[in-house]
């Protein structure tokens, strides 16, 4: 139980309080519809999202998607094209549109080469997003002296070796 002393005290601080606010009601800040990026701080959309979620949406607007698809397919080629292919073959990389496959001897170059439309039309159908027209499938042969994009016609390098 309070004691008269408290009761005295409380009622002052009452009283002193009520005479500096002279009933004017507390003005709370007005919500405002542009709340930022983000949103409010509490309010709809801002729970917690996958990390790839909001990876994709934003590689999607960075451009990125094409990009992304490509090293994806790159990486997983022994999947696509499947273990045994993957041991005689490396993926030398993109250029145009075109997936560039070097091959370890002929013979697999070949075969793939056989394959190559069927391999295409799977490429397409599970890596839609990576822009590839064609697959291009390189046989081991001597060592090219053609170093960039122009050529000078002529006999080339002679047989220096012995």
């Amino acid at each position: 139980m309070a004691d008269a002393a408290e009761l005295g005290f409380a009622s002052e601080a009452y009283l002193r309080a009520k005479s500096v606010w002279r009933g004017r009601p507390v003005r709370r800040r007005q919500r405002t519809t542009d709340a930022g990026p983000g949103g409010e701080a509490f309010g709809f959309g801002r729970d917690p999202r996958a990390l790839g979620d909001v990876l994709a949406k934003m590689a999607g607007e960075m451009g990125w998607s094409v990009e992304l698809e490509q090293a994806r397919l790159i990486g997983e080629w022994p999947e696509f094209a499947g273990a045994a292919t993957a041991e005689h073959t490396t993926v030398l990389g993109l250029s145009h549109g075109v997936l560039q496959v070097q091959c370890d001897s002929t013979t697999w170059a070949t075969e793939l080469r056989r394959l190559r439309a069927e391999m295409l039309t799977r490429l397409l159908r599970e890596y839609p997003d990576a822009e590839i027209r064609d697959i291009r499938f390189l046989a081991p042969g001597a060592p090219s002296w053609r170093h960039g994009p122009r050529t000078v016609p002529g006999r080339g390098p002679r047989d220096t070796y012995g």
